[in-house]
């Protein structure tokens, strides 16, 4: 599958957009004048090593993480003035479901649909959307079960689910394969596969493209907090282009200005 015909025109709305971002953690700086934008109908992948910012990153478009200079937008709207949510499906980085709550998977996956629900009880267009979400990610069997008893992947994957089940115009992922084992990714691929088709515009934070490369339009690359690499996704060569090889270590005498495959 190609993705290139399905990459929008320069002049698509952006949804997403960090201007110079910078943070700062005390005395540390993570992002270093950061630019980041994904417009409508993009699948954008944010690429880097351990601690190049990218969680960082996603965390201050979502408003989680306070820019020390810069500024972001989300839909056209300055983000502190930003309040529809609705419009967006977060999948946070590796954390427990229900954290430490009690709960069915289904009472959390239902919770994805809060932002469009507001203050009315939850209708039959809302019952729908959480058994889409379910069975998308393949947890339809297991609704009814305490999410204390699913695996670390399956958590991954219920979160997942809640997202989805809020039916959002832009999702935006961070490290949604982690800790998801080889039958669990084949199963997120696909179902990131029908959120593209669909016309998701999509943000992910990857480790590497592995199983969802076909479906990246473009890459940005982080590296101690800036951005070195904007542009197509790199090609595998060598032994770079063995399966699970890391394509975002440094390498020895890597430019700056390139791609750290």
């Amino acid at each position: 599958m190609t993705t290139g015909s399905r990459a929008p025109a320069a002049t698509a709305e952006a949804l997403v957009r960090l201007r110079g971002a910078q943070v700062s953690l005390g005395a540390r700086p993570v992002l270093r004048g950061v630019d980041l934008t994904v417009r409508r109908g993009e699948v954008v992948a944010l690429l880097g090593a351990n601690g190049s910012g990218k969680s960082t990153a996603v965390r201050a478009v979502v408003g989680q993480v306070p820019l020390s200079a810069g500024g972001w937008e989300l839909f056209g709207i300055p983000g502190p003035r930003f309040r529809q949510w609705a419009r967006i499906g977060y999948v946070p980085q590796r954390t427990t479901a229900a954290g430490g709550v009690p709960a069915t998977v289904r009472e959390v996956v239902s919770a994805g649909r809060l932002a469009r629900t507001r203050l009315r009880l939850p209708g039959r267009a809302d019952r729908a959307a959480v058994d889409r979400a379910l069975a998308q990610v393949g947890l339809a069997g297991r609704a009814r079960d305490a999410v204390d008893a699913l695996s670390g992947g399956q958590h991954q994957r219920v979160l997942i689910a809640r997202a989805l089940a809020g039916e959002p115009e832009l999702l935006i992922m961070d490290e949604p394969m982690a800790g998801v084992d080889l039958a669990g990714q084949d199963v997120l691929a696909d179902t990131l596969r029908e959120q593209v088709a669909a016309g998701r515009t999509v943000l992910l934070v990857l480790h590497e493209l592995g199983p969802l490369e076909p479906l990246i339009d473009r890459t940005v690359v982080l590296r101690d907090g800036c951005v070195v690499h904007d542009g197509p996704p790199p090609k595998g060569v060598g032994q770079h282009a063995l399966p699970g090889h890391d394509h975002v270590h440094p390498h020895p005498g890597a430019p700056d200005t390139a791609l750290a495959d």
